[in-house]
């Protein structure tokens, strides 16, 4: 008797199609991929990490080998002051992240027109604790470069490519 709700509740997750994120859902619709961005940049770090993950598509160290060739666009990345006490300090900041980005064939070919991503967070700030803020800062910074990842890596497994070759002029 207590195995059968235990039962009856793997039947109801195994029906309803839920996996884990990132289980099987993020492969991408090419075999072959080349990241234009240097190696140390931490989008091209965790987007590669990303792809190895999905399992099937391959990345390349040349662009021309490549069937499709990730390139950004724009990476811009604000702090602007959201509010300020009565005494005229800074209470608040807002951090903005914008990314820009687009797919080419090996030949230069658009296969996926320039997409954006936007991200912002909010942070607390206090005199007082100068350290642990910055602190903080630094991982709301971490936590927005992950979710931006995770949002190319959607869009890429979800936007279906053109092909240049059968677009008319």
């Amino acid at each position: 008797m207590r195995l059968l709700p235990a039962l009856i509740l793997a039947a109801a997750l195994a029906g309803c199609g839920f996996h884990l994120r990132g289980s099987g859902s993020s492969t991408l619709p090419y075999k072959t991929m080349y990241i234009a961005l240097p190696e140390t940049a931490e989008v091209r770090v965790w987007l590669e990490r990303y792809i190895k993950g999905s399992g099937e598509t391959q990345i390349v160290g040349d662009g021309k080998l490549a069937e499709a060739v990730f390139q950004q666009l724009e990476d811009s990345r604000q702090k602007t002051i959201l509010s300020v006490n009565a005494q005229g300090r800074v209470r608040e900041y807002r951090l903005q992240l914008n990314y820009r980005f687009r797919l080419v064939n090996g030949k230069g070919e658009e296969i996926v027109a320039p997409t954006e991503v936007a991200l912002s967070r909010d942070i607390s700030f206090d005199d007082s604790n100068v350290l642990a803020k910055d602190l903080e800062e630094g991982l709301l910074w971490r936590d927005m470069n992950n979710d931006l990842v995770n949002q190319l890596m959607r869009r890429l497994t979800i936007i279906k490519p053109k092909d240049p070759a059968l677009e008319e002029d």
